[in-house]
């Protein structure tokens, strides 16, 4: 047997690694190939090209590396139909996924797409295309589910596997003890009374764009910070990748009296050590709600594709723990609204209210045990159904 997949984001790579490792157990002699980032790669996936091969965003970057994804996706498709595979299943990274999606289905092979693209709350005449492109369709969240309902596309609500792999209850001090292990001896937290020392992560996004559009945002506003909080702030900053981490330690240069530690990799425990957390939107939100941190969720484009975006968009909120709430728990500092001293008035107020950090807390908490329902697992069995209706063919 034989299944491709295909993904373009880190956290399509957490999702597929976790499946990978379910898939593997119930089909031990299946051959898994596409493409997949370095998760996948440690359960023993081929993937064909790199991973960040295929992560753009926006509008303007996809368009200056279309022909490259063109001749990517052209180079998938006639690879899958060569090599006769049983399924496909395209994780997340849509406007590239569907399309081979589309392809493969119209071949004759089974088609599943993982994570729902924001159709629900933008471009709702996407839905036309999906019902074209895919056999079933997996969810993340409840709501997605029943709005694939309303149009007859055959879906399952398979939670998240991170609800499924984070503890309801964490360890903050354990946490802070493991982030202490990965810095070196002469870093600054190690300097500074770790009790007394309030932390603060801070993730710019995993995408060099991102981090372009957002950084000095963000490192303005931790300056802002600890001059408001002297010798009482440390800020850690994890980057997706040794490429990222230079370009934030590029950025950082002019900001050299901030008590700031930029890691490679480990957001987790970053997250998990801090007292909150400042992000740019995306699905990193999601696993600092699970880690039960409050959050300052940012979202900054360019001025052309947040023009564009925001006349399409159909929802009141744009972090994932807002939407799953369906009220705005957290702060979300979108475009214009995104300035350093709003970053700081937003965070300062977690960090000056610790009864309103217990209430989100427990808010949180109802979410993960409403995400927990073994995701991987309620994942696979779709991908068994579908390898025996075509097997049955």
């Amino acid at each position: 047997m034989h299944i491709g997949i295909v993904v373009g984001e880190v956290s399509g790579d957490i999702l597929g690694a976790s499946l990978l490792a379910v898939l593997k157990q119930r089909f031990p002699s299946c051959r898994f190939s596409g493409i997949g980032g370095s998760r996948m790669l440690a359960h023993g996936f081929d993937s064909l090209y790199s991973q960040d091969r295929l992560a753009v965003m926006g509008l303007i970057e996809p368009l200056k590396r279309l022909p490259e994804l063109l001749r990517i996706r052209k180079h998938l498709f006639q690879y899958f139909v060569d090599e006769k595979i049983d399924l496909f299943i395209g994780i997340d990274s849509p406007d590239f996924t569907l399309a081979l999606e589309k392809k493969l289905k119209q071949a004759g092979i089974k088609t599943i797409h993982y994570v729902s693209p924001s159709v629900w709350a933008w471009r709702q005449g996407r839905i036309k295309g999906i019902k074209k492109s895919v056999d079933w369709m997996l969810t993340l969240l409840p709501f997605e589910a029943a709005f694939y309902q309303q149009y007859n596309v055959p879906v399952t609500f398979v939670g998240h596997p991170l609800a499924d792999q984070f503890p309801i209850i964490n360890d903050p001090q354990s946490a802070r003890e493991q982030l202490l292990a990965l810095l070196p001896k002469d870093d600054a937290l190690h300097n500074s009374a770790l009790t007394n020392t309030k932390i603060i992560a801070c993730l710019p996004g995993s995408r060099r764009v991102e981090i372009e559009h957002i950084g000095d945002v963000l490192w303005q506003a931790l300056s802002q910070l600890s001059d408001a909080n002297p010798d009482h702030l440390h800020f850690v900053v994890p980057a997706v990748n040794a490429e990222r981490r230079l370009q934030i330690c590029s950025q950082l240069k002019d900001y050299s009296q901030l008590s700031v530690s930029v890691i490679e990799g480990h957001s987790q425990t970053a997250m998990a050590a801090a007292d909150c957390v400042v992000m740019a939107s995306g699905t990193t939100t999601l696993e600092a709600m699970l880690l039960k941190k409050p959050m300052v969720v940012v979202y900054k484009k360019d001025a052309f594709s947040y023009w564009l975006i925001s006349r399409m968009l159909t929802v009141e909120h744009v972090s994932l723990p807002n939407l799953l709430a369906g009220e705005a728990l957290v702060p979300e500092l979108i475009q214009d609204a995104a300035t350093p001293e709003a970053i700081v008035q937003a965070t300062q107020n977690w960090l000056d209210n610790p009864q309103k950090v217990r209430d989100l807390q427990q808010r949180f908490t109802e979410l993960h045990r409403q995400l927990s329902v073994n995701a991987s697992e309620t994942a696979a069995d779709v991908v068994e159904h579908l390898l025996s209706m075509a097997t049955a063919k």
